[in-house]
């Protein structure tokens, strides 16, 4: 499938890296690039709260904001403001309009994110496909709280529609939005919030929720609920997957043709370095067996760190000085490896059996 957007055409299945801050951590945009990055994930939350939606606006949105020069794909908040809001109290308060919600960033300063603000401000921020503002439930909640969540989550979704198809009604290469599945564990309501959802006829549908991305095994379960009832020519977005790389072929049998993690370079940043052939899929740079070790990272992978023969030597030693380098060598080899995964299940020569 290919989706297209204003800057450029994604051919899925696709990893997106995520730059939660208009930056994938410690990355350049031509390392993205060179790493074989299509698309990056950026979220409205955090740039709402800094440097301010309507700053980034200021810059010519985003693209021209970080220098990035291909498609971005805004998160709209709504699993932030309540995600964020456990080490504070009465930080996140939500009722039918909203969200009220403090800062993360100081803990105090009140905010308020309704459906029209949110859909405007990643209007504002400038991205190529911006999600639905949603009601995200957590991962153990009751069926009563998550009939409120599918519920509000339609509503919302109706009233974030209005917003874009006001945005959009005067340009020819619009930004997408896309609506989310919600529903938790009940086989139900999942079913139920498909069909609202694939209603509307929007460019793509999202499946969310903090049940997706956990576990792979569970999620597949969780698209299979629905599978029957999501059009065919659009894409599906699976919110947060990509822990292992195993994950991704464990989504996209399942259905998947996008989705990303912020797994890989938070993995990275501390010491965890993806391995084709060892038992839990990465190993621990950090420890001391590694110390002399001339070998390159994965004599399997075709990033730049292992291309250049970055030996894991050198990256314990860089790790354990807390060097700066250390940062992007890891994060680079992390990401083009859960990218190289997806090119080799979408690509019949390398992997002949799809």
């Amino acid at each position: 499938m290919f989706i297209k957007t204003p800057h450029g055409i994604i051919k899925t299945p696709v990893f997106m890296p995520v730059g939660t801050a208009a930056t994938v951590k410690s990355l350049s945009p031509t390392d993205l690039i060179d790493l074989g990055a299509q698309i990056i994930l950026a979220n409205n939350y955090h740039l709402f709260l800094h440097p301010g939606s309507e700053t980034i606006k200021q810059f010519g949105g985003i693209h021209s904001f970080m220098r990035w020069p291909k498609p971005i794909l805004t998160d709209s908040g709504g699993f932030q403001v309540q995600s964020l809001s456990k080490d504070i109290i009465a930080m996140c308060k939500i009722d039918d309009d909203g969200v009220t919600f403090r800062s993360h960033l100081d803990g105090g300063t009140l905010h308020r994110f309704t459906p029209e603000i949110a859909t405007a401000s990643q209007m504002d921020i400038g991205a190529d496909i911006i999600m639905a503002f949603d009601d995200s439930v957590s991962e153990n909640a009751d069926r009563k709280r998550t009939e409120i969540a599918v519920k509000r989550t339609h509503s919302w979704l109706l009233r974030c529609i209005k917003v874009w198809k006001k945005s959009i009604s005067h340009k020819p290469h619009a930004v997408s939005l896309f609506g989310i599945i919600q529903g938790g564990t009940f086989p139900d309501l999942l079913r139920e919030s498909a069909k609202f959802v694939v209603s509307q006829n929007l460019p793509g549908v999202a499946i969310g929720g903090a049940v997706i991305g956990r576990d792979p095994k569970q999620t597949a379960e969780t698209i299979s609920v629905v599978r029957d009832l999501l059009p065919k020519d659009k894409p599906l977005y699976a919110m947060g997957v990509g822990v292992r790389p195993s994950d991704l072929v464990s989504v996209i049998k399942a259905g998947a043709d996008m989705f990303d993690c912020v797994a890989p370079t938070r993995l990275a940043r501390t010491g965890l370095l993806y391995h084709s052939e060892s038992k839990n899929e990465r190993i621990d740079i950090s420890q001391s067996k590694f110390k002399l070790d001339k070998q390159v990272l994965d004599l399997d992978c075709d990033c730049h760190t292992c291309r250049q023969g970055f030996s894991r030597g050198y990256l314990h030693h860089l790790y354990k000085s807390k060097e700066l380098l250390y940062y992007r060598l890891a994060s680079i080899h992390n990401l083009r490896t859960m990218i190289r995964t997806v090119e080799t299940i979408s690509d019949p020569v390398k992997n002949p059996g799809t």
